[in-house]
C-alpha cells in the first residue's frame, strides 16, 4: 500500500524506549501510504524515568524503532538516535532535521514529536531558516484555560518535563509553526484493551507484539498496586491522525477540532504562562479517535494478512 509518491513528508521524533504508545504510533506511520517517512529519531527520556533509567534511552529508542520498522517491512527508513540528555545538542539527528528541511521538495514536511523537544529546538537554534520549511506537531503541554486537569496530574506535564529548556526555546523564542496536542486532548485517545485483543492481536506477529507491549505496562502497574482497568491511552497516535489523515480537498486534519491563539510562555520550571503573547500556535482540543483507530487497524490487517 506504499504509494510511489506520498503526499506529505514526516520526521518522527519519539521516546520509543518509554511508553509503548510510541511504538503504536511508529507502526501506524510506517504502514501509512500517505506519509513519506524521511527520518525516525529515537529521543531520550528524562533522567531516572522508570520506563528506561539506563541513561541510554535515546540509543535504546532507536533500537526499538528499528525493530518496529523491520516488523513493518520498512528497511528503507533512516533511523538515528538523538541525544541521551537534555539541553542544546548537536549530532546526526539535528543535522538530519536541518538537511531534510532545507531540501527542495514541494510536499509539506511535518516534524512529529511524541516526547521532549530537544532535537527540534536544537535544529532551530542551529538553522533558524527551517521555520519557513516545516511544521512541528507536538504531543505535550498542560491543559489550556478551561480544560480539566486529570485527578492526580503531574504539576509539569510529562513530555514537557523531559526537557523544559527545549520547550522554552520552541514556545518562547522560535518562530517554528507549531501544532499542539495538550494533555486533555491526547488523553482522549483512550482505547479498549478488549477491543485490541479482539481486533489487533490476531493481525500477525506485529499486531500481537503491539498488544503485548501494552500488557507489559499494565502488568507493571498491577505490581505497583495500581489497577489499569480495561483501557489504554494511545496518546502518540494523534501524530499520525493530524498529518497522514488529511482531507482530500483542501487538505487539513479537519475531522479534529482546534483553535489558534498566541502561544503561551514556558516558565523555567516547565509550567505554562497562558498570558504570553508569542507566535501563533494551533491547539487541538478534540481528536477524531474513530478515524485514527480505524485506519490503524485497517493498515495492520493489510500487513497481518
Amino acid at each position: 500500500m506504499i504509494r510511489a509518491v506520498a503526499r506529505i513528508r514526516v520526521i518522527s521524533d519519539n521516546d520509543y524506549s518509554g511508553d509503548p504508545d510510541g511504538l503504536w504510533q511508529l507502526a501506524h506511520l510506517l504502514l501509512s501510504p500517505d506519509a513519506d517517512v524521511r527520518l525516525v529519531i529515537g529521543s531520550h527520556l528524562r533522567e531516572g524515568d522508570p520506563f528506561d533509567p539506563s541513561g541510554r534511552s535515546a540509543d535504546n529508542a532507536a533500537r526499538k524503532a528499528r525493530e518496529i520498522a523491520a516488523a513493518c517491512g520498512r528497511d528503507d527508513v533512516r533511523i538515528v538516535p538523538g541525544s541521551n540528555t537534555a539541553g542544546v545538542v548537536r549530532g546526526e539527528a539535528v543535522a538530519a532535521i536541518v538537511e531534510e528541511a532545507m531540501r527542495d521538495d514541494p510536499r509539506p514536511l511535518y516534524v512529529t514529536c511524541g516526547g521532549g523537544l530537544t532535537e527540534i529546538a536544537s535544529a532551530w537554534l542551529a538553522e533558524p531558516r527551517i521555520a519557513q520549511r516545516l511544521t512541528v506537531v507536538w504531543i505535550g503541554g498542560p491543559e489550556y484555560p478551561g480544560g480539566l486537569v486529570p485527578p492526580g496530574a503531574m504539576p509539569v506535564e510529562y513530555n514537557t518535563l523531559i526537557d523544559p529548556a527545549a520547550a522554552r526555546v520552541v514556545f518562547n523564542d522560535s518562530d517554528l509553526p507549531l501544532w499542539q496536542v495538550p494533555r486533555d486532548a491526547y488523553r482522549q485517545a483512550l482505547v479498549s484493551m478488549r477491543d485490541l485483543d479482539h481486533r489487533v492481536r490476531p493481525l500477525g506477529p506485529l499486531g500481537a507484539s503491539l498488544v503485548d507491549a501494552l500488557e507489559q505496562v499494565r502488568a507493571m502497574m498491577r505490581e505497583h498496586g495500581m489497577d489499569p482497568g480495561g483501557t489504554y491511552i494511545l496518546g502518540d497516535n494523534p501524530l499520525v491522525l493530524l498529518t497522514a489523515l488529511h482531507s482530500g480537498f483542501e487538505p487539513d486534519p479537519c475531522s479534529s477540532q482546534s483553535f489558534r491563539r498566541a502561544r503561551p510562555r514556558v516558565r523555567d520550571d516547565g509550567t505554562f504562562d497562558f498570558d504570553g503573547a508569542g507566535a501563533e500556535v494551533r491547539v487541538f482540543t478534540r481528536l477524531d479517535v474513530p478515524l485514527m483507530l480505524g485506519d490503524l487497524i485497517a493498515l495492520l490487517a493489510g500487513r497481518g494478512h
